[in-house]
């Protein structure tokens, strides 16, 4: 069943006393943020005469989405569009400097989240709301699904001394919640103290996946072309701080997952072996076009959620480098420094927020004694967010 909603950037235009009007606004966004019938919030700022846009500002891979990862960005332009200064939040500065926000009033949050921790749009967000405080602006967010539900908490809790631009506060690996819930929760929990007002969505459900609702699905990044990628984000995303392909320069990008040396059917039986709830791995051959293993055949799987209530992604990735770790100990590598611009620290621990995971991975541990290492912290962070859910 399709439910209809209101996201938060309707809900906000749809009030003539909204808590934008009569201000100059500095906008963050990229081409995910749209409403129902596609139009972009900058545009739709821009032409409310009680609104004045002064300036945009784009997360990791751009206003318009297009850069991959770990690339450093423009570093600003005027937007042909409506006229405004356009800001990289991903170059030089991180966080709005004082001279970007000159002429603004409030920054305005607007980007689709995927729902786990990595995701450096969430980052972004804290590192705006830690410039609106320093510089007497208003942050305001608009509130967008959370495309792999809102009842979900998987994974180990970041431990102080790992945290990155991938990983700012000891959140699990999969959150379940929505960017506005994140932001009160980073706000007052982890003691951010702006002038933060939130637009929540209206007819939303925590229990809703994105394709639960009609909202409009845009590409929030380059390799998360579907809500179906955000699905298996959470896990094999680790695979990044691997030599294996997590499959970008395939059509199936964190779906698809492997290597040149191994053998498809070998590492499909291992993992269907382990019998893991909700998922099945079918045997795939692939030919990235770039990054990892560009030009070469890579033999892996491909990861087939059968059901999402019960299918637990960041164990299916953990479980899936241990397939190739264990099978292929004279082949399978980690990935080497940086990753991110952290210089001192190998990519996987990095992504993971602790050291531990690569050494259970590395020591034999089972999936089963992996996942129960996270549950006290699963729970213990269930619980912290209660009093921030909206929903």
């Amino acid at each position: 069943m399709i439910n209809k909603i209101a996201l938060g950037l309707e809900i906000l235009l749809a009030d003539e006393n909204s808590l934008v009007s009569g201000s100059r606004i500095g906008l963050i966004c990229n081409p995910s943020s749209v409403d129902h019938d596609f139009r972009h919030a900058a545009d739709l700022f821009h032409m409310r005469p009680d609104v004045n846009l002064t300036a945009l500002f784009g997360p990791q891979h751009g206003i318009r989405g297009e850069t991959q990862d770990n690339m450093i960005e423009w570093e600003g332009f005027r937007d042909p569009r409506t006229g405004v200064m356009a800001h990289s939040l991903y170059g030089e500065f991180r966080k709005p400097t004082e001279e970007m926000l000159r002429a603004v009033d409030a920054l305005v949050f607007d980007l689709q989240d995927v729902g786990t921790r990595v995701y450096t749009f969430i980052y972004t967000m804290a590192l705006a709301m830690e410039a609106a405080r320093e510089f007497g602006k208003r942050f305001v967010v608009l509130d967008r699904p959370n495309p792999i539900g809102g009842l979900g908490v998987e994974g180990n809790i970041l431990e102080p001394g790992h945290e990155s631009f991938v990983g700012r506060y000891p959140l699990p690996m999969r959150h379940g919640m929505t960017v506005a819930e994140l932001a009160r929760m980073f706000n007052e929990e982890f003691k951010i103290g702006c002038d933060l007002e939130v637009a929540p969505m209206r007819g939303y459900k925590r229990e809703f996946w994105f394709n639960d609702t009609d909202a409009p699905w845009v590409i929030p990044s380059p390799n998360i072309p579907t809500p179906d990628t955000a699905k298996v984000y959470p896990g094999t995303v680790l695979v990044e701080g691997t030599k294996i392909s997590e499959g970008r320069g395939t059509t199936r990008p964190f779906e698809i997952n492997g290597a040149p040396y191994a053998d498809s059917y070998r590492v499909a039986e291992y993992l269907n072996r382990l019998d893991l709830p909700g998922v099945r791995f079918r045997p795939h051959s692939f030919l990235p076009t770039f990054q990892k293993h560009a030009g070469s055949l890579c033999h892996g799987v491909q990861i087939h959620p059968l059901n999402r209530e019960a299918f637990k992604p960041v164990i299916v990735g953990i479980a899936l480098i241990k397939a190739f770790h264990d099978l292929y100990p004279d082949d399978f590598r980690w990935q080497s420094p940086p990753y991110e611009y952290v210089h001192d620290r190998l990519p996987f621990d990095v992504i993971a927020g602790t050291t531990k995971l690569r050494e259970q991975i590395e020591s034999g541990v089972s999936i089963e004694d992996i996942a129960a290492s996270w549950r006290a912290g699963e729970e213990e962070f269930a619980e912290r967010r209660g009093p921030y859910l909206l929903y």
